[in-house]
């Protein structure tokens, strides 16, 4: 009998990223031994999302899967982004592994990008969530039994209610026409926190929010986006 490949998952902490293990683990045509996360090494938080460390640590332990963090430094430029990569698949490679996968739904320019950073190091990247129809997706993702809280959106389409609300219908239903479902587009990010991935629900509570303006990626002088995050806490954890 042939054994399945060695495979890692990129784990961003979000549902999508939930529902695409789900759905791995469902197949069983990988053998799944390791989540990989970037986490800003300033604010000792998940890369995007915004989430504690301690959180995503809880996240791991639940699912049942060693975790690996990638320390990336507070605003990295590409090429300090692809080194600390190349560096991280170089040591899963070593260890064996020959397979990779991700929660992307349609972003062709992402999946090109990972597509051809992985090749130098024969790494097969897995997409089960590609192409699928988005609200299906969110409905799927409900009807499983998975919850998750949103604890970033973008400014420009949603405002600070949004934040810290659970996913559900009357979300879906409250969403803008413009915004994907699934957030796909970077409106929003989420925690997921319960769900037929993990072996007890993750406790928190809700902290402040906060509106934090980047530059804008269209790199035009004085142009700005802003994003609102909420500080999600560890009960019984820390400050």
């Amino acid at each position: 009998m042939t054994s399945l490949p060695l495979t890692y998952f990129n784990w961003s902490s979000g549902k999508d990223a939930a529902l695409a293990l789900y759905r791995l683990q469902q197949q069983r045509s990988h053998n799944i031994c390791r989540l990989l996360t970037t986490v800003n090494q300033q604010f000792d938080r998940v890369s995007m999302h915004g989430l504690r460390r301690s959180l995503l640590q809880q996240q791991a332990q639940s699912i049942g899967l060693p975790l690996r963090m990638v320390e990336m430094p507070q605003q990295a430029t590409m090429d300090e982004y692809n080194r600390v990569m190349s560096q991280a698949m170089s040591k899963l490679t070593e260890e064996g592994y020959t397979h990779c996968a991700f929660g992307d739904i349609f972003l062709e320019d992402l999946r090109a990008y990972r597509e051809k950073e992985l090749q130098a190091f024969d790494i097969v990247p897995q997409f089960p969530l590609w192409k699928c129809n988005t609200r299906e997706l969110i409905e799927e993702f409900l009807s499983l039994g998975f919850r998750a809280v949103v604890l970033c959106a973008n400014a420009q389409l949603l405002d600070e209610s949004f934040v810290g609300r659970e996913i559900d219908e009357r979300f879906l239903d409250d969403l803008p026409a413009s915004v994907d479902p699934c957030g796909e587009n970077g409106e929003f990010h989420t925690f997921c926190f319960d769900g037929p991935i993990f072996s007890h629900p993750i406790e928190f509570s809700q902290g402040e929010k906060v509106l934090r303006t980047y530059p804008s990626p269209s790199g035009k002088e004085g142009e700005s986006v802003g994003f609102w995050f909420l500080d999600l806490l560890p009960v019984g954890g820390e400050e």
